[in-house]
């Protein structure tokens, strides 16, 4: 595999993502010329809270040429940026981590928007952060719906609102073992906690630790529906908020019997 991949990189030499230079080495996670210019998160900066993990680490904040970068690697898409943003991550989570991880896995994609780009961007992090790492990569996660981009919103509460119910687990058991989620973009948080929430049912090997990772989902599903309100509260008519209470109140009562 390294032969092949090395092959490729003779044909195609990889870029860094944001001066677009060729790399001199392919494993160099930040050329020369970017190391001074790019906006590093360094320390406790680098660090997120989220609630009933260790955190939310980020090696870089979104702006100056960062979107940009972001935006050629996704859209229309350019699968070679994976490796130096996955080896930036590995670099990052290797500087702020503390204690040992047992397995990585990514926020995916739907099937459709996969098949629509070629590739999913978080997935291709992941597996080259966890050969960095050292450590295996499997998908735990599943996307139920193809719902809209997050980054086609702005507004904060349609982006909470955009995500709510649409992952699940794969099934695979996880009690007792330390995850590492990894994403591209963290904005508003949304798509992170609900997915961490859901590893954690997955990894509780008892009650309290159950009620513990109940903590996040309650937190998030909460956030996601007054953020929703709030935004059919500013955008659209009473008569609209009082259609979602009231399927709202239908889904609780039928929601046992399914």
């Amino acid at each position: 595999m390294k032969i092949w991949e090395s092959f490729l990189d003779l044909l195609f030499p990889p870029k860094f993502p944001f001066c677009r230079n060729i790399l001199d080495d392919p494993m160099a996670p930040v050329c020369p010329e970017c190391q001074g210019k790019l906006p590093w998160l360094l320390g406790e900066d680098a660090l997120r809270a989220v609630e009933g993990t260790a955190g939310c680490l980020s090696p870089l904040a979104y702006r100056d040429g960062v979107p940009e970068a972001v935006r050629r690697y996704k859209f229309p898409g350019n699968p070679s940026y994976g490796k130096p943003f996955g080896l930036l991550m590995a670099q990052c989570a290797q500087d702020g981590l503390t204690g040992a991880v047992d397995v990585v896995t990514w926020t995916p994609l739907s099937r459709r928007r996969k098949k629509k780009r070629g590739f999913d961007q978080a997935e291709l992090l992941a597996r080259t952060a966890a050969g960095e790492l050292g450590l295996p990569v499997r998908r735990l996660l599943e996307k139920k719906t193809d719902n809209v981009p997050q980054s086609h919103l702005e507004d904060e509460a349609a982006r909470r609102a955009n995500v709510q119910g649409a992952y699940r687990l794969t099934g695979e058991a996880l009690s007792g073992l330390r995850v590492l989620l990894v994403d591209d973009v963290v904005t508003t948080g949304s798509t992170l906690a609900t997915a961490l929430a859901l590893l954690g049912f997955s990894c509780a090997g008892s009650l309290p630790w159950l009620c513990l990772m109940a903590l996040p989902l309650g937190l998030g599903a909460g956030a996601i529906d007054a953020a929703l309100n709030n935004y059919v509260a500013l955008h659209y008519k009473a008569a609209h908020t009082s259609f979602i209470s009231c399927f709202y109140g239908v889904g609780v009562t039928l929601s046992p019997y399914l």
